[in-house]
């Protein structure tokens, strides 16, 4: 009987968690430090490279636009790994849905924790239903769905149909008093969506960039997440030929997402079409980066930084809400740099809490202390 060199099982890859790292650093504080930089250091790059962790007000895009939808792809690379785990341990599909089903209804408990805290119980009208793990949530349920029901190429045709329904939707159906095809921040369908079917707060108002309808082309995200694991999972392949995989989609990727910008313009807020391949093209490029550094060169040694924070992303995305460690950061560090120019103040009490953070996180790895749902 042939064997399905996906169904192989594959040891975990040190550049999946280096990546998520990074990303999880950038999240977590690296991205506002850097943000701070802007206007004090009198170098252009510097002010050029700060500008780049600011999101634009409506289209366009910056590098902070990249960071959660790189998530989102790690998120689904990492789905194959532990849905074959489970199915090595012999659980049928039924029950790995209800484990995906079950995490997901946690990350909507935690997410709506984390988005109200404290919660307004007693007036839900203000308390905001969606947000960064109730869409990991979500996008990762749907993504074990179709993991386990279609291939490779099954689930390509998935991404490309959802992410066109997405397009045709937002360019054909008609918005009472704006019409179709209106992409403006008042006149677009994604918002009138959220406002007469999303309860509660809306973040931005007149919509929420993480609502209802976006729901849609985000899960594709994770969906090519899971289509890079197929690569990495291919026995059959030598590592430069997944390597040269990787960047070839990637690439295609990325061009689909340029072009299709020249008519749905890349847009985050709206998660719109060519955003997703845009964003979907350098995940596939930026883990290529990593993967070739770390596991086909092996130059290793440097990711332990980033490891420690990616075997606990959770916990560090959850604890920034719930500790103040810009306060622990001054108790501890204001007095090596309070005679420093007061507009640096900020800056060093950023970097301070990032100590702070990364060393909790390290008291928690080396104790083999991982929180995961």
């Amino acid at each position: 009987m042939k064997t399905d060199p996906l169904a192989l099982p594959k040891k975990r890859l040190l550049s999946i968690d280096t990546l998520r790292g990074f990303d999880m650093l950038m999240i977590s504080g690296a991205g506002s430090f850097i943000y701070l930089l802007h206007g004090k250091t009198g170098w252009p790059w510097v002010d050029a490279l700060a500008l780049q962790f600011e999101h634009p007000p409506w289209n366009g895009f910056t590098f902070y636009d990249f960071i959660f939808p790189l998530f989102l792809f790690i998120a689904g690379m990492s789905l194959p790994f532990s849905i074959q785990k489970g199915l090595d341990q012999g659980l049928s599909k039924s029950h790995i849905y209800w484990k995906a089903f079950k995490r997901m209804l946690i990350l909507i408990a935690l997410g709506i924790l984390d988005k109200n805290a404290p919660t307004p119980f007693l007036d839900w009208s203000e308390i905001r239903f969606v947000g960064v793990l109730q869409r990991i949530g979500f996008a990762g349920f749907v993504a074990t769905i179709l993991y386990l029901n279609f291939h490779t190429r099954s689930r390509i045709f998935w991404v490309l149909g959802l992410l066109l329904f997405y397009y045709a939707a937002m360019f054909l159906i008609p918005v009472p008093g704006y019409g179709a095809g209106d992409l403006s921040i008042e006149g677009n369908l994604h918002g009138w969506i959220d406002r007469n079917f999303l309860p509660g707060r809306l973040l931005q108002k007149t919509y929420d960039e993480n609502g209802i309808f976006t729901q849609i082309p985000a899960l594709c995200l994770t969906v090519l997440g899971t289509l890079a694991a197929d690569i990495l999972r291919n026995e059959t392949l030598a590592d430069h030929l997944k390597l040269r995989k990787l960047i070839i989609s990637g690439s295609i990727c990325l061009a689909i997402g340029l072009i299709w910008g020249l008519h749905f313009p890349i847009n985050k807020h709206l998660w719109s079409s060519s955003f997703i391949m845009l964003t979907g093209g350098m995940a596939f490029l930026s883990f290529a980066l990593f993967y070739w550094i770390i596991d086909i060169l092996k130059y290793q040694k440097w990711t332990f930084f980033f490891l420690v924070i990616g075997m606990n992303s959770l916990t560090i995305y959850m604890i920034y809400r719930f500790i103040d460690f810009g306060y622990t950061s001054r108790l501890l560090f204001a007095g090596l740099y309070r005679d420093t120019p007061e507009k640096w103040h900020p800056v060093f009490e950023s970097i301070g809490a990032l100590i702070v953070v990364w060393l909790l996180l390290y008291f928690l790895y080396k104790r083999r202390i991982f929180v995961k749902v």
